[in-house]
């Protein structure tokens, strides 16, 4: 029997937490990740080296990889060099993937050639090959260019674009056209998700494939971005970009959160736990699966990732 296909679309945390436990099923993953990231790392190398960014893609390759822990955690190392160096900081994945790229001109071929270095049994695929920069236009009409700048600045945005042409990997078109599932991510809405969705080629993909589309909502708000939005507004922010009736089902958690650590959140970090808002979900016309699917690891509230996963699965074998 054939194995069943999935393409998740996202960046590199929100995709992982998916991938932790999904990876282990007996399916075919493609992993479609997000290249405009500016910040730390992997903004640097983009500046120094005018390559699409790697940090994203290596977190989901050390996340698929079967080698022994010890091993995978080199990838995610930062290296500690006298104050100054250039070296400083950087994850040594990152350092891989951009002296790859250097060598073969193809972000493509370098996770490739990565992936069987890592024993990565599943597709990892860039949106792009290209180098591109993320810009937010706010409500006020403020144009904010860079991904960071766009999370960091905590505004509301009226639109998302690109400042280069982007050029979808025809690869990743083709994944979603023979796909029996694609998933949009858990992450933020508008520097994980959104990277792919204002993308032409993707949007109409995503409207002509077979495929069901399902969304997994955010567990928790965005600073800013998302301010006490329900389950309805993440779909109906996603739906502004890929057209109404696109979406075949939404996964949200109904976990009731610990008060306390609510608490710390909201005064910490500004997030509130994202509302599955029944009045609103009652006419809607896509599926909504609910499950306590939210658990705390040191100290953050996250996905079970071993619980959506077996939600993810049983909807797929249907």
């Amino acid at each position: 029997m054939e194995k069943k296909k999935v393409v998740i679309l996202g960046g590199g945390t929100g995709s992982s937490r998916i991938l932790m436990s999904l990876k282990d099923l007996p399916i075919d993953i493609t992993a479609v990740i997000t290249v405009s990231d500016n910040g730390r790392s992997t903004g640097v190398l983009r500046k120094e080296f005018s390559i699409p960014a790697v940090g994203d893609i290596r977190k989901v390759l050390s996340n698929l990889s079967t080698l022994p822990s010890e091993l995978k955690e080199v990838m995610e190392e930062r290296l500690t060099a006298s104050e100054g160096s250039d070296l400083n900081n950087h994850a040594i994945g990152n350092l891989i993937l951009a002296s790859l790229f250097k060598k073969t001109g193809s972000l493509k071929t370098s996770i490739e050639r990565l992936s069987k270095l890592l024993q990565v049994k599943h597709k990892v695929l860039p949106l792009s090959e290209d180098n591109l920069t993320l810009v937010g236009e706010t409500v006020d009409g403020e144009i904010i260019e860079g991904e960071e700048q766009i999370t960091y600045s905590k505004k509301i945005y009226k639109r998302l674009f690109y400042k280069e042409e982007p050029h979808v990997l025809p690869e990743v078109i083709e994944s979603i056209n023979t796909a029996d599932l694609v998933i949009i991510s858990i992450g933020s809405l508008y520097t994980s998700i959104m990277p792919h969705l204002i993308c032409k080629d993707i949007v109409k993909a995503l409207n002509e494939t077979p495929a069901k589309v399902m969304y997994v909502c955010n567990a928790m708000t965005q600073p800013g971005e998302t301010d006490n939005f329900g389950v309805s507004d993440h779909v109906k922010t996603l739906e502004k970009y890929i057209g109404k009736d696109t979406i075949d089902v939404v996964v949200a958690s109904n976990t009731k959160i610990d008060e306390e650590m609510l608490k710390k959140y909201e005064t910490k970090e500004q997030k509130d736990q994202v509302r599955i808002d029944y009045e609103n979900l009652k006419d809607a016309s896509y599926e909504v699966i609910e499950s306590d699917l939210v658990t705390t690891e040191e100290g953050k509230i996250t996905h079970n990732s071993l619980k959506l996963s077996s939600v993810i699965f049983s909807y797929l074998m249907r």
